[in-house]
């Protein structure tokens, strides 16, 4: 059964009658909105880093027992040989294996003169070029005796500025000074967050002769069972073997918990955006209750009515969904955030503005409903007595 319809200049026109009150939704709206953009970017940035670090060709080998923690793993120093000796199909460019040994610990780092913070290094040797195939050289060069090469990421996961990390300065850790040789990034990937050097010059800075990892990239006829049943046939060792997307894969669970965290916060931001849309719905519906009995006396039904508030509750939040996308876009993409595993680009992709926009509109429809069953629950007469 059809029913006629306010026009819909009508909403429109209803919310210009009252711009103070129309405004201060807006901007209630767009900070809820925004607030969960946030929210999003920051689960949709930590996600991103951990899922383009894992290059499926690639394996690694580390300290049994060591579980995620590569910065724990200490590994002999000959494993490097004695695996590409030991394991077919190990990818090969002439003579040069694919293999790449590297010392990766967390340290105290001092950079720009500000208080030590933190920092990923990260010791390798020329192969990593092979097996770390998405790291590209952005600015300077690959580093030399007493240099470093800083991730795009690493200067937020060290709290300094880009002005003073850039190429040509010096940070220090572990008791030296290092000069920056250059800026390389890879992808988006956690690698971004490291400083690295020298595999040589680490290990006589830490004065160990360990390893933590030794990388390799394995040919596509390779069988990564056979590097798998080498580490635990070799006791001596103590050593255990990963693909590295299934390395990535373990973080990406160990962080459930802070994406959860994050959701649940995206929950209650929400629930605070439903309640004040309800809280100003109802001041703007109760104020118009004379005006609603009217529109039913001109033979407009009840449904009729509702559906004008929904338009209303609809234009409000759809502006305020395009006003938060368009700040979060402005001022929240590409922002960098710090966190234990280094730093990482909060990614505001197509899925976190949707999600934003179409929990915006729901505000608007849920803050609308209420306050509209209410105020049309009241018999004609009485409506039109209250002026």
């Amino acid at each position: 059964m059809f029913f006629r319809l306010l026009p819909w200049e009508y909403a429109i026109r209803n919310l210009f009658r009252r711009p103070l009150r129309s405004f201060l939704t807006l901007v209630g709206l767009t900070t809820v909105v925004t607030m969960v953009l946030v929210v999003v970017g920051f689960i949709r940035g930590l996600e991103r880093s951990l899922a383009v670090s894992g290059d499926p060709r690639t394996a690694i080998v580390f300290s049994l027992g060591m579980g995620e923690n590569l910065e724990y793993s200490s590994i002999p120093m000959r494993t490097a040989d004695l695996v590409p000796a030991s394991i077919p199909g190990i990818s090969r460019r002439g003579d040069q294996v694919y293999v790449s040994p590297e010392l990766y610990l967390g340290t105290q780092v001092e950079a720009g003169g500000r208080p030590p913070e933190m920092g990923l290094v990260r010791g390798v040797t020329a192969p990593v070029r092979l097996v770390r195939q998405q790291v590209e050289l952005e600015e300077g060069r690959w580093p030399a005796t007493g240099e470093v090469m800083l991730g795009r990421m690493a200067t937020t996961k060290l709290g300094a500025t880009a002005e003073e990390t850039q190429v040509g300065n010096a940070i220090s850790f572990e008791g030296r000074k290092w000069k920056i040789s250059g800026i390389f990034s890879a992808g988006g990937s956690a690698f971004e967050s490291e400083t690295w050097c020298r595999l040589d010059d680490l290990q006589q800075a830490m004065k160990r002769q360990d390893l933590s990892v030794v990388a390799m990239t394995l040919s596509p006829e390779a069988d990564f069972a056979d590097l798998d049943l080498f580490c635990k046939e070799r006791l001596d060792l103590e050593l255990q073997a990963m693909q590295e997307t299934d390395y990535y894969d373990s973080l990406q669970r160990d962080y459930k918990p802070v994406r959860w965290l994050s959701w649940l916060v995206v929950f209650l931001i929400s629930g605070a955006g439903v309640f004040a849309g309800l809280n100003t719905m109802y001041g703007s519906v109760v104020g118009r209750i004379a005006e609603l009995s009217t529109l039913q006396t001109m033979g407009f039904v009840r449904r009729s009515i509702v559906v004008s508030l929904l338009q209303e509750g609809v234009l409000l939040s759809s502006a305020a969904s395009l006003l938060a996308s368009l700040l979060a876009l402005v001022f929240v993409r590409g922002a960098t955030v710090r966190f234990t595993m280094g730093a990482f680009a909060m990614q505001l992709d197509n899925t976190a503005i949707l999600i934003g926009c179409a929990l915006g509109l729901l505000l608007g429809i849920l803050g609308a409903i209420p306050p509209a069953i209410r105020a049309l629950r009241l018999p004609i007469v009485e409506g039109l007595k209250s002026v």
